[in-house]
């Protein structure tokens, strides 16, 4: 490999550097740019090394901030970048390597330099560095051009205008990665921000008309998976001169410029696997969520929500409304196989939280899919490694299931999807289970651990609701996820009477002292009757709806029949006891009447049998349970910050020094 990570130390003492931070101004038309832009760098993606260009960065942006007053500096290299990307279409066609390079040497400089500008300044102060220029004293300038506005237009023309080829595969990244710069100010707010002035330029103007071709080219950037080319394939064969990479060009202006060195190696983030295969997919996915989360202006809805909600299928021919002028067509089957495929990250679960939640189209269409174990499955494998995800991605995870729950036709399809061989479900060997019986076990699986660890009601409430919309159609359920719904009664069962028992005993220990507060197990045993009521509920609603096809939920009931007797007489449970326990008390007479020492097999008959002469109308029936997700008010309390924990711990070769950021505490993400 080239030289090491510490020539990035000596970039502060760079002469190209020093000249750009000096306090001389330099025309758009000097020679100097080419000189400065003919560097061979490969980005660091590590974070020690990120690190160190962020530290080298700083010297020279104090210099800049110093001085650029004076020189407009920074405006100039950003004219230079603006001139050179007006003919970057036709250089990626004329395969221009050298043009499209400088390009994007000139994006990283700006890049690196807005980066320690929007973590050090205000946005105002901001908007002052952008607008400075070199006039004589006395002077006004006629013309005052909006340059961040035209910069952010430039990004993301870039974006969606220009082919995605080998060469430009590191312009059209770059691009990416400094619109998420550009949006970081969040990061240095503890408070979610409202009004920015980089949310005006992105809602408005000469941005907005872009809105749905954005969203549509970051979709396909995702759903496409390209992977970054091989080193030196995107700009000019490689040679070896010394301790770096450098670019035979004629004109020799690489030699002994910035120190040339090229850095590499795996970066030292969340899911390096992941980002490695393809930083623009990775990078486009983030920018999308960061977009969508925007809030919305006090006089315009966030554009791009508005294209996330309302995009269709290629296939669908129905006319666009005219009340969105953000709608867009995507091909919704390479959507649906890219979200399949990508659930190992937080950022494709949150996508697909959103595309469920906010977008019809793509709810019916994923709902209406005859592979939705595709889908399921990974979402499942996230909640049974519960321990090692954190809880944000648990928690959406979890939704997702409770939206697709909501539909009777997903309840009934997922019971007639027969899977084999679940490898990463250790508990119990699992040869042949429904999709519909493992989902179950999941879920109960999550529930239990949240009891013996986090214990958050939240977790707890939506874990109930998905099974509860399940539970009249529940069908076939596999012997083990019918004693694991049983099992967890047990266990529940357990619980009351221990808090129960403390709850006694404090009582009575309170009585002879009046010393400390009391514990609050009024609480406690308040929540876990709503549990146990919750989970009653569930077997009801199994019982009164489809009992002749569940011979081992029964099964399951008698053999653990002791389980209810508590229960019978409570105030709190004595109306749903009535079911269970009359189908308890039928079963059990018909058993007794085969005799004794019944097998296994002989016992399942004999519920098969009973399930059919049982008097349908001698259940009572109870409300149907549907629980419907809603999302809590504010919901940008909790997107926000959770999206740009995200962006601090997925970005491809972005580092921000821990310490500076406000939004969310370092272990939230």
């Amino acid at each position: 490999m080239g030289a090491n990570s510490s020539s990035i130390s000596e970039l502060p003492e760079n002469e190209y550097l020093k000249k750009l931070s000096g306090a001389e101004p330099i025309s758009e038309n000097d020679p100097f740019w080419n000189q400065l832009l003919s560097f061979s760098f490969t980005t660091p993606t590590n974070s020690a090394d990120l690190k160190l260009l962020e530290e080298a960065t700083i010297s020279v942006c104090k210099s800049l901030v110093e001085k650029n007053p004076r020189t407009g500096n920074l405006g100039s290299l950003i004219k230079v970048f603006l001139s050179r990307t007006k003919e970057l279409k036709i250089s990626a066609e004329c395969q221009n390597h050298l043009f499209i390079w400088q390009a994007h040497n000139a994006l990283f400089i700006i890049c690196c330099l807005l980066k320690v500008f929007i973590s050090r300044m205000s946005e105002e102060e901001l908007q002052l560095q952008f607008t400075y220029e070199d006039k004589a004293p006395g002077s006004y300038g006629t013309e005052c051009e909006d340059l961040i506005e035209e910069l952010l237009c430039c990004l993301i023309q870039l974006i969606v205008e220009i082919p995605l080829l080998d060469i430009t595969y590191s312009i059209s990244l770059e691009a990416v990665t400094t619109l998420i710069v550009f949006l970081s100010c969040q990061l240095f707010h503890k408070e979610i921000l409202r009004e920015s002035i980089i949310h005006k330029y992105l809602m408005h103007g000469r941005c907005l008309p872009y809105t749905s071709r954005l969203v549509k080219t970051l979709l396909y950037n995702f759903i496409r998976q390209e992977r970054s080319p091989p080193p030196g394939t995107h700009v000019f064969q490689q040679q070896t001169d010394g301790g770096g990479l450098l670019y035979g060009i004629a004109s020799g202006v690489a030699t002994g410029l910035w120190t040339v060195f090229t850095l590499g190696g795996v970066g030292s983030k969340a899911t390096p696997q992941l980002e490695q295969c393809s930083p623009l997919a990775n990078q486009s996915l983030l920018l999308l969520l960061v977009l969508a989360n925007l809030t919305d202006a006090p006089d315009t809805p966030n554009p791009y929500r508005q294209a996330i909600m309302s995009f269709k299928n290629t296939q669908d021919s129905s006319a666009f409304s005219s009340s969105n002028p953000h709608a867009f067509q995507i091909n919704f089957n390479s959507l649906y196989t890219a979200l399949c495929e990508q659930q190992k990250s937080d950022q494709a679960t949150l996508l697909l939280y959103m595309l469920l939640h906010q977008n019809g189209n793509v709810r019916t269409y994923v709902l209406a899919r005859t592979d939705i174990e595709n889908l399921v499955l990974p979402i499942l494998e996230i909640l049974y490694h519960v321990e090692e995800r954190n809880s944000h991605h648990v928690y959406m995870a979890l939704i997702i299931l409770l939206i697709l729950t909501e539909d009777d036709g997903f309840n009934r399809s997922i019971h007639e999807v027969i899977l084999k061989n679940i490898t990463w479900y250790a508990e119990r060997v699992l040869t042949e289970i429904s999709l519909g019986s493992l989902l179950i076990l999941v879920v109960i699986r999550t529930i239990q651990y949240n009891m013996t660890r986090t214990r958050d009601k939240y977790l707890h409430t939506n874990c109930l609701a998905a099974l509860a919309n399940m539970s009249a159609q529940f069908r076939s359920l596999h012997q083990y996820a019918a004693q694991r719904i049983i099992s967890l009664f047990s266990l529940l069962s357990k619980k009351h009477n221990k808090v129960l028992e403390q709850a006694t005993q404090s009582l009575r220990g309170s009585l002879g002292s009046n010393d400390s507060p009391l514990p609050d197990y009024a609480q406690d045993l308040n929540v876990i009757e709503e549990v146990i009521r919750m989970m009653l509920e569930i077997i009801n609603s199994c019982l009164t709806n489809s009992l002749h096809h569940n011979p081992n939920l029964v099964y399951a009931l008698l053999y653990k029949r002791d389980l209810f007797e508590q229960f019978r007489t409570h105030p709190s449970f004595q109306d749903i006891m009535q079911n269970i326990d009359l189908v308890i008390s039928f079963f059990s007479s018909r058993l007794e009447q085969a005799g004794a020492e019944l097998s296994v097999e002989r016992v399942l008959e004999i519920i098969k049998q009973g399930a059919v002469a049982l008097p349908k109308d001698r259940l009572r029936k109870f409300p149907e349970l549907k629980f419907k997700y809603v999302e809590e008010e504010q919901p940008e309390e909790f997107f926000i910050p959770y999206v740009w924990s995200l962006v601090y711990n997925s970005a491809v070769a972005l580092y921000w020094n821990p310490h500076d950021i406000q939004l969310f505490t370092m272990d939230s993400g």
